[in-house]
């Protein structure tokens, strides 16, 4: 603890140890020597008799120095003060951290100034500060020599501060050199020499001072003494973590992983190349391919020929056919599966690995899929959008009153006959054949969904004017004008494209999800455009189990795409927003998940927990539902939870035996379990919701035993038929997100 500064800006500054210096009016007494410090120590303590006991030599040298001549020269003299022949202070300072010791602080002033030679003279202060003990006598002689710390500075002698020897020592700085310790075990203390300002005494600051000074010192022990036991705690959690690769330090607002670097690793060869292979949508060989570089840890780059068509022509240009997977490292082709086993197998991998892979990839190797590019497709313009566009500009569009109703945004029809006999010179015949193709290709409807299209005073309104369009997450901003592609080929790219985006964004077992990749993903980005082609596309030209596979996957890709744009539902009320006004524009009308659901796959039944259906009476999509229903339906659907059937997409080819599956699978994991103590069987709350669909208990247990393994399956048997009664309980429902 360093008191100079405080000296400096003119604060009087008694030290804190055994003796001190007093300055005064901007000047610094150093007493002569050892022997007048005694002498003055002597006469503070004994009085005037003390003096005696000193040679004639040093009283004279005392009084010299009392009667105002200087040791130095140069200096200025001390200026007069008005003292008072005696002055007593005596004031506790607490200056250790624990309170076991008081300082008391004597002040002894003598004068010796008169009216005609104030100048000449000064006033001398001198303060002995003594350590008092409980039980010690008052009559304690004064310290020695040996307790006084001593620096020579400039030919001169001066006290020191010292810290109390109950106080554990400080510590050296690091690659700081210090001179050997005193007698009392501390090394010296530089102080500084600058001379201070004039100031005044205050005497009651001197104990405040004290205590102030001694809390700071005491608080930065105490830290020192923290922060080396925190250093020898991080010393032994970073030597238990060295058998480990990755060490974490968690620091206040920052975590810091740093992987050491072992022996081991330290000798393998850097791989500075890459690893690319080409694949499909639901093949098992690349599905092998891709298990066996993540299990290894190998990053790698994988261009899926169904999500990018145009790659294909590039796969048969460096293999010399279309088959996959074909794995390349760097721009060598290395081969398929089966070189890939063969290589493995022997033990050869890595080595073949190292010497492919141990130069950086050149430009000829398989580019990377970039993000935001289509492929250059050919599109064809519809043979009908030269007239779209010209009703556009030329109808009068409108909002009109209509049986009580105000229809908003429509037209009537002989005002569009009027407008396509003009702008193709036709009758009005064939202006109404005209019309009635606009409907059927969903670029105009009936407000009401009564006809097709009539001349006369009904009103029509055209589909990007249609109220759901608002709630509809394919439509962007304006209609897919161009020629609708066959419904076949947009399922089938559809199927493709979220199969590997499951492929490359889900857990092995389909169960979890990341949506955050698979939003970042350019297999989504291109989901989202492809979902534009369904505005208009004809649903009735497809077979039932194409119908079947395409509603199917539409849902779990709506649900995926829903996550993603307005997240997963919290509560009651979110749940019912989720599944009603999450809607895609197909053939012409909306469909919400509920109405695929419930009005599709279930025949037009009432959803749980509803009294009306999906469709009414003159509903035009009533003509896609179903008329056979099938409960496996419910275990092919994914929505979204952790209670819910895993995520999977469906071939038309194998739609029925891949739902029947997907239901074993479902019961046997989780869907199901027999407790026969207690007679019980645990079902999952979709059977609840959905009962109608599986009938009474007897009939329901007897349809799910047709999906159970050989063990539950036998517990179930058991159960019914010996004819005693079965307690059916049902799960709790996770309604939270797979993710």
């Amino acid at each position: 603890m360093d008191l100079s500064k405080e000296v400096e800006h003119g604060n009087l500054g008694p030290t804190a140890g055994d003796g001190g210096i007093i300055k005064l009016n901007g000047h610094r007494r150093v007493e002569d020597d050892l022997n007048y410090q005694n002498a003055q120590k002597n006469q503070l303590q004994y009085g005037e008799s003390g003096v005696n006991e000193f040679s004639q030599e040093n009283q004279r040298k005392y009084e010299k120095l009392a009667n105002g001549s200087s040791r130095f020269p140069n200096d200025e003299r001390y200026a007069p003060e008005n003292f008072s022949n005696s002055v007593g202070v005596a004031e506790d300072s607490n200056c250790d951290p624990h309170g076991d010791h008081e300082k008391n602080v004597s002040c002894s002033v003598d004068t010796n100034c008169d009216d005609t030679n104030s100048a000449s003279e000064f006033s001398e202060i001198v303060i002995d500060k003594r350590e008092v003990r409980v039980g010690d006598s008052d009559d304690e002689p004064s310290p020695t020599e040996a307790d006084v710390s001593k620096e020579k500075i400039n030919g001169d002698v001066e006290r020191m501060i010292r810290p109390h020897s109950h106080l554990p020592k400080p510590e050296a700085p690091p690659r700081l050199t210090i001179a050997e310790p005193d007698g009392d075990g501390y090394p010296p203390i530089n102080r500084s020499q600058s001379l201070p300002e004039k100031t005044a005494i205050d005497m009651p600051s001197i104990g405040k001072f004290i205590r102030e000074k001694s809390s700071s010192f005491s608080a930065a022990i105490v830290k020192r003494l923290s922060s080396l036991k925190d250093n020898d705690d991080l010393k032994s959690y970073i030597h238990s973590n060295l058998i480990s690769n990755v060490t974490e330090f968690n620091l206040s607002g920052l975590k810091v992983i740093v992987k050491l670097k072992n022996e081991s690793e330290s000798g393998e060869l850097e791989i500075k190349g890459r690893i690319s292979f080409f694949s499909r949508s639901n093949c098992r060989d690349c599905s092998a391919v891709r298990s066996f570089f993540r299990e290894r840890g190998l990053k790698f780059i994988e261009i899926n020929i169904d999500v990018f068509p145009t790659r294909e022509k590039e796969l048969v240009e460096r293999t010399g056919s279309s088959s996959v997977p074909q794995i390349f490292f760097n721009e060598k082709l290395f081969g398929g599966l089966v070189a890939l086993n063969s290589l493995r197998n022997s033990g050869l991998f890595d080595q073949r690995m190292k010497d492919m892979l141990g130069r950086k990839c050149p430009d000829d190797a398989p580019a990377s899929p970039v993000y935001g590019f289509d492929d250059h497709e050919e599109e064809r313009t519809d043979e009908m959008l030269s007239i779209v566009r010209v009703l556009r500009q030329r109808l009068p569009i409108q909002d009109r009153l209509m049986k009580m109703k105000i229809v908003k945004n429509c037209f009537a029809g002989a005002e569009m006959v009027e407008v396509i006999i003009q702008h193709l010179d036709c009758g009005r015949k064939k202006a109404v054949e005209i019309g009635k193709q606009l409907a059927r290709k969903h670029f105009i409807h009936h407000v009401f969904g009564e006809n097709e299209f009539e001349d006369g005073n009904h009103f029509y309104r055209f589909l990007e004017h249609e109220p759901f369009i608002p709630r509809c997450f394919n439509f962007r901003g304006f209609p897919n004008d161009r020629e609708p592609k066959p419904s076949a080929i947009v399922s089938q790219r559809l199927t493709k494209i979220m199969s590997a985006v499951l492929e490359s964004y889900a857990s092995e077992d389909r169960c979890h999800l990341d949506y955050v990749g698979i939003s970042n993903s350019e297999e989504f980005r291109r989901y989202v455009n492809l979902v534009q082609d369904l505005h208009r596309v004809n649903i009735m030209a497809l077979s039932a189990d194409e119908k079947l596979a395409f509603f199917l996957n539409l849902y779990n890709a709506m649900v995926i795409h829903a996550v993603i744009r307005v997240g997963h539902p919290g509560g009651v009320i979110d749940r019912r927003s989720f599944f009603s006004d999450f809607q895609y524009l197909i053939g012409g009308h909306p469909y919400s998940l509920n109405t695929i659901h419930n009005g599709i796959l279930r025949s037009n039944r009432r959803p749980p927990y509803s009294l009306v259906k999906s469709f009414g009476a003159g509903d035009k999509r009533l003509e896609l539902a179903f008329a056979k229903f099938n409960p496996v339906i419910h275990f092919g659907l994914c929505t979204g939870t952790r209670s819910s059937p895993i995520v999977r997409f469906f071939t038309p080819q194998g739609v029925e035996a891949e739902l029947r599956y997907a239901t074993r699978e479902f019961f046997q994991k989780y869907g199901m379990e027999v407790d026969l103590a207690k007679r019980t069987v645990y079902l999952t709350r979709i059977i609840k919701w959905f009962n109608m669909d599986f009938g009474q208990d007897k009939e329901m247990l007897k349809w799910i035993l047709n999906y159970l393994d050989a063990t539950k399956a036998g517990l179930l048997t058991h159960l019914l038929g010996d004819g005693g009664p079965i307690n059916i309980v049902y799960q709790n429902y996770d309604w939270s997100v797979n993710s």
